[in-house]
Parts: structure tokens; C-alpha cells; sequence
């Protein structure tokens, strides 16, 4: 069994990596099962994973706040919106076999543990999964803010962030077919190409305590292992004085 790179890994999903392209439904059991898969296959590698989960497959609190609704209240119902997608990906994972365990930012002890930092690496040392939900608990932070944040608190090695490309480009590839894709990209070059890898509050807060970020397509099979094995998959960001 080949070795990992790394050995504590925050692994973020956003919500939509849950819905079927086209379909009604906000989560597909389908979907849900093939990403358990990739998750158990990771697993497997002797990892510490934990996941991050975001909610926009259901509810975008932004989104509503520009449709007139209350900023406050529409992210803390995004919030809880992640807790869903949270349950169902523990729920397709238990089922095979991997223990998981859920922490919530906003208490709700009929559903999952609340997030405390000491349990939460304790649960990662014994083996478990463990998903993050809820957000920081706060309104105003993306889960994108909640990766960079829970990372860096739970000492990872290495955010891998999951999105529908298979890395960063110079420009927006659905638009410019000549886009240029890059294999590794400093904190520094991509804020000055201003490149949207996070959003500010959480690329901020990667780059200010080198908390080095794989951008990859996770629709394509196998790409978590591999770039947990060291190979050469989406885009890597990294601080200057670490770039080989």
C-alpha cells in the first residue's frame, strides 16, 4: 500500500458536489454513496481525515440576503442546511464500516457532538472521521472560512479543496478555452492575478499561518488519493519560502 504525503488532512466539499447536475433533487443518494467510496479509499491510505461541508445544494444564505431576506437569519439557515448534507455523507460511510463522528458549531445534541477542538483531534487520533458542520456558528463566514479555520486549529497538514475544475486557471475555463491552468501557485501570485481560490476572510487566514491548499476536480475518480500520494493533481498553493 503506497504512503500518504500527508498524515491530517481537511478535505472540503461544498454542497452542490452533492446534487446531480440537472436533476430536482437537492442531495442524491447516488452522489452520496460514490463520494463514501473515495472517502473510504482515502481512508484506507492510514490517513486523519476530516471533512468540511458546505450548503449551498440547499439553502446559500448570501443568495437569499440579496433576494431581500435578513443576512443574520439566512446564513444561520445555511448553517444548518450543511448539518443535512453532513448526516447524509456520515450515514453513506457508516454503512460502510468507517466510524464518523459529526460536530456541529451550533449545538444541537439530538443530532451531533458540539464542536470542541481536544474531542475533535482525540476522535481524528482514534481513527474516526470526523465532518465539521454549522459553519464557525457565526453569520457573515463561508464554509470555505470554516476549512481554513478548522484546519489550522486541528494542526492538518494540508487543506484539499474540491471543486468541479481540476485546478486554478489564469482565467475562468467555461469562458476562455485558452485558459492556462497552473501546477503550483504562491499565496502572494495568486492574490496579486487576483484569483478567486477562497474567499478572502479564509485565504487570508491559509496564507497568514501556511496552510499549504490542493484545488482539484472531484468529479474525476481517484483524484483524493492521488493527491494525497504526492502525484501531480490540480493545483497546489503553497508559501514562497516553501516552493521547491
Amino acid at each position: 500500500m503506497e504512503s500518504p504525503r500527508y498524515k491530517r488532512v481537511v478535505l472540503k466539499l461544498s454542497g452542490e458536489a452533492l446534487r446531480e447536475p440537472g436533476s430536482g433533487d437537492n442531495i442524491s443518494p447516488q452522489i452520496v454513496q460514490q463520494i463514501a467510496d473515495q472517502i473510504v479509499e482515502v481512508k484506507a491510505l492510514g490517513i486523519e481525515l476530516a471533512i468540511v461541508i458546505g450548503g449551498g445544494n440547499i439553502w446559500r444564505g448570501l443568495a437569499a440576503s440579496h433576494r431581500g431576506m435578513n443576512r443574520t437569519t439566512a446564513d444561520y439557515m445555511g448553517m444548518l442546511a450543511t448539518v443535512i448534507n453532513g448526516l447524509a455523507l456520515m450515514s453513506a460511510l457508516e454503512d460502510r464500516g468507517i466510524s464518523v463522528r459529526v460536530q456541529t458549531a451550533i449545538e444541537m445534541h439530538n443530532v451531533a457532538e458540539p464542536f470542541i477542538l481536544r474531542r475533535a483531534i482525540r476522535h481524528l487520533e482514534l481513527g474516526h472521521i470526523v465532518i465539521f458542520v454549522a459553519g464557525t456558528g457565526n453569520p457573515f463566514f463561508s464554509t470555505d472560512t470554516t476549512a481554513a479555520l478548522r484546519a489550522n486549529e486541528i494542526g492538518a497538514n494540508i487543506i484539499l479543496k474540491a471543486t468541479k475544475v481540476d485546478g486554478i486557471y489564469d482565467s475562468d475555463p467555461f469562458k476562455n478555452p485558452n485558459a492556462v491552468r497552473f501546477e503550483q501557485i504562491t499565496y502572494s501570485e495568486a492574490l496579486a492575478r487576483r484569483l478567486q481560490v477562497m474567499d478572502s476572510t479564509a485565504f487570508s487566514l491559509c496564507m497568514d499561518n501556511r496552510m499549504p491548499i490542493i484545488v482539484f476536480d472531484m468529479n474525476k475518480p481517484d483524484n483524493i488519493r492521488r493527491a494525497l500520494a504526492g502525484e501531480s493533481v490540480g493545483t497546489l498553493v503553497i508559501d514562497k519560502s516553501d516552493n521547491a
